[in-house]
């Protein structure tokens, strides 16, 4: 019987994201702007879970200080993170909700200072961690997370 675990050998250092809402991976290709660098991914989409029935699966072979994973917590904060080393499994990173995201979600105030000065980085701050709620930093216009 084949036991059901990642096949990291193929990745000598990087990531496997693992337990991704389904359909999710392409949104988080681009947060992780995994388009940008020079590194090898595998997306896989819709595989079967036992406990979330289906899932993506994204696999980035990169050097690990490359990529910022604090946006994955904002994003789904149940995706599993597994950090590959020499080919093997050395920690499973448990994601939390930032504290602050730049430049992932955009305040919708017309009269909030980003939407006069093109060039500002959209910067919410987390106010109710309970709630998922983050705040403009410039306006605090709220941002509801969508559970």
């Amino acid at each position: 019987m084949v036991k059901n675990s990642l096949n990291v050998s193929t990745l000598s250092e990087g990531f496997v994201l693992d337990h991704i809402q389904a359909g999710k991976s392409m949104e988080i290709y681009k947060h992780l702007k995994l388009d940008k660098l020079d590194c090898c991914v595998a997306i896989i989409k819709n595989a079967s879970s036992k406990k979330m029935g289906k899932k993506d699966i994204i696999k980035i072979e990169c050097p690990i200080d490359v990529i910022d994973l604090d946006i994955l917590g904002f994003i789904d904060h149940n995706i599993t993170v597994n950090i590959i080393k020499d080919e093997k499994i050395v920690e499973k990173k448990r994601l939390e909700l930032p504290k602050k995201i730049t430049n992932v979600i955009k305040c919708k105030n017309p009269r909030c200072i980003t939407s006069v000065e093109q060039q500002l980085e959209h910067v919410f701050v987390l106010t109710d961690v309970e709630n998922q709620v983050y705040r403009c930093q410039y306006c605090e216009e709220k941002y509801g997370h969508r559970h």
